[in-house]
């Protein structure tokens, strides 16, 4: 008897082990959640659009460069120089197939404002839990509320989260090639434009 609860103690702490051990190689393999470098895969992510549409990067990744911007606000100083910066130069960019996408904690609805006060030709994401961010490990703080009158009219523009300003370029491999932790606003797509050029 007693060698039988031997044998079956003896098989119980192989299966512990074993599990043990695939947990472990597993943590390694997957590596830390939402940490996103230059010549890393970019995660895939889907979040919806300006127009209240689904967006997926799966639906870009392999046909064009992407770049993904993520920002605090809509309708803010630094965040409008930003973003009609990559207005202006929305020529040039298309010009070397790429895709812009602004993503920030604000609602479809304050998108659509944002768009149209100041003409963008781009899409913005509405990440209001902040999982884009996460998956890309872009610093989050909480979302607040602002006001502002367009066309007579004043608005509240709350968002769930606050991003900062980080920018990503994703190459038609889906490989991240730039990560830019410490983004100048007005001169962001400049520097993609100088980027882009120099990709083969």
């Amino acid at each position: 008897m007693m060698s039988l609860y031997r044998k079956i103690f003896s098989s119980m702490c192989s299966v512990v082990c074993v599990c043990g051990l695939s947990a472990i190689a597993s943590a390694q393999i997957s590596g830390p959640p939402g940490k996103v470098n230059v010549g890393d895969s970019a995660p895939a992510f889907t979040a919806t659009d300006d127009q209240g549409k689904g967006w997926k990067s799966t639906d870009y990744v392999g046909k064009k460069i992407i770049v993904v911007y993520f920002y605090p606000a809509d309708l803010t100083g630094g965040c409008t120089k930003q973003a009609c910066g990559f207005r202006d130069d929305m020529k040039k960019l298309q010009g070397k197939n790429v895709e812009v996408i602004g993503v920030s904690g604000d609602s479809a609805q304050n998108h659509r404002l944002f768009k149209k006060e100041h003409d963008l030709n781009f899409t913005l994401l509405a990440d209001e839990d902040g999982n884009v961010a996460k998956k890309f490990g872009v610093p989050l703080k909480k979302g607040s509320s602002i006001k502002r009158t367009l066309d007579g009219k004043e608005h509240v523009l709350t968002r769930g989260v606050t991003a900062a300003r980080w920018t990503f370029v994703i190459d038609k491999n889906g490989k991240v090639v730039m990560k830019n932790t410490k983004v100048k606003a007005a001169d962001d797509s400049k520097a993609i434009l100088k980027l882009v050029n120099n990709l083969k």
